[in-house]
């Protein structure tokens, strides 16, 4: 569950608000875009936009510390501001600071309740802190809020699956491909539930959906396999 929300969840998260940062580039242009950005602050130090800029890249330089101190900057000057609260809250979880990250997710969500990205980080963080019914309740109001969501209803899937609320994930499962069919992780943690219910005929129909959808079949092998054992 953990390495399933960090990566799909957090990541997916921190690359969208990172100010259309997403596309792919190399750690030297990365590095490249940070002297970029010292420069210009050097001009213009109390510039809140470009500390914002210089701690998204600190970010995907996995550059935790620095990317905390910068936004501490921003919050002294704007402490309300929402892409600093966020970067924080993901950079102290990746430094394992969870206290602190739930801190600043509650703060984030205290102004902007709809934003979904925080919802599944302060989800997120609940989970690293060992409390899994209040992560359910944060995934419960995001769902509430974004029903069309299939991240939302695969991440609740997840910690019902860990939860062992099988049922309850299997129907989770089923609305997250509702929403997007060809998502093979998705596809996935649905049959581990089934076979290991040894429900493989039911199993394999999901597999032949995924496929059906777009998922290349030699990806689903080997759960083509498990399906054949008795």
């Amino acid at each position: 569950m953990q390495a399933y929300l960090k990566q799909t969840v957090l990541l997916a998260a921190v690359l969208a608000m990172t100010a259309g940062t997403a596309a792919a580039q190399s750690l030297k242009q990365w590095r490249d875009s940070l002297e970029v950005v010292n420069k210009q602050l050097k001009l213009e130090p109390n510039s809140i936009r470009l500390l914002l800029s210089k701690a998204a890249v600190n970010l995907q330089l996995l550059e935790w510390k620095d990317a905390i101190d910068v936004c501490g900057q921003v919050l002294e000057k704007d402490k309300n501001n929402l892409s600093a609260l966020y970067y924080r809250a993901y950079a102290n979880n990746n430094l394992r600071r969870y206290e602190l990250a739930k801190n600043d997710y509650e703060r984030f969500l205290s102004l902007s309740p709809d934003n979904a990205e925080a919802r599944l980080g302060l989800a997120y963080t609940y989970i690293k802190l060992e409390s899994p019914n209040k992560a359910l309740d944060q995934l419960n109001n995001l769902i509430e809020i974004h029903p069309d969501n299939a991240v939302a209803y695969a991440a609740r899937a997840e910690l019902e699956k860990d939860m062992k609320m099988y049922d309850t994930a299997l129907f989770d499962f089923d609305e997250a491909l509702k929403r997007d069919p060809g998502n093979k992780d998705y596809t996935v943690s649905k049959v581990e539930i089934l076979i290991q219910q040894g429900r493989r005929r039911e199993a394999k129909k999901a597999l032949d959906a995924a496929v059906s959808n777009g998922v290349p079949r030699g990806l689903l092998l080997e759960w083509y396999d498990q399906c054949k054992k008795r």
